[in-house]
């Protein structure tokens, strides 16, 4: 990576697809990567930690940090809403850091239009059979929601076209090889 201006990197694509997966990975190799913690009213899955994982808000709070303009991008998604602060990110870059965002289609889409020289990295599953197994593998949500995301994933892989790049998630080693190539010749 440049020692210069640092740069947003956004992942995205439909849930199930491995994002937070391959973003810890990642994150593992390269100690210069900067996670951009988004915030979300969506409850805590197990295991994740608050602060970490995501800034875990109440509606009313989300609704509050809308009005105060503190996000680059903010969505609902199946029921909840997820935003990305803004005021970290512009740290992070001047000091020369490569910021991750891990945030859906339409949350990227937001950022593309407001930052455009961001590394857009599309995740696509292998196939929605093994989208399917994944978001039951999980074991958080009810059918009915497991549904709704199927249904959002379908139209969410139609956008597929407007991010830089695509990379099929089949194994985490290998996609997270491929995403790393991607952002160092984006340097």
């Amino acid at each position: 990576m440049s020692k210069g201006k640092g740069r947003l990197v956004v992942l995205s694509g439909p849930s199930g697809t491995g994002k937070g997966t391959v973003l810890a990975r990642l994150m593992e190799l390269h100690p210069g990567f900067v996670f951009s913690v988004s915030a979300t009213t969506r409850a805590p899955r197990a295991g994740e930690v608050d602060g970490v994982s995501y800034h875990f808000v109440s509606r009313d709070r989300f609704d509050e940090m809308i009005r105060q303009d503190e996000f680059l991008e903010y969505a609902e998604y199946v029921g909840e809403y997820y935003g990305t602060p803004v005021s970290p990110i512009s740290a992070y870059t001047d000091e020369g850091r490569y910021v991750l965002l891990d945030i859906e289609v339409l949350g990227a889409k937001q950022v593309m239009a407001k930052v455009p020289d961001a590394v857009t990295i599309f995740i696509v599953p292998p196939d929605m059979a093994e989208l399917e197994r994944r978001l039951r593998g999980r074991g958080t949500d009810s059918e009915e929601k497991i549904r709704a995301r199927l249904v959002k994933a379908q139209a969410e892989l139609e956008e597929k076209a407007h991010f830089d790049h695509v990379v099929v998630n089949d194994q985490v080693q290998r996609v997270t090889e491929e995403i790393l190539k991607i952002i160092n010749n984006c340097s």
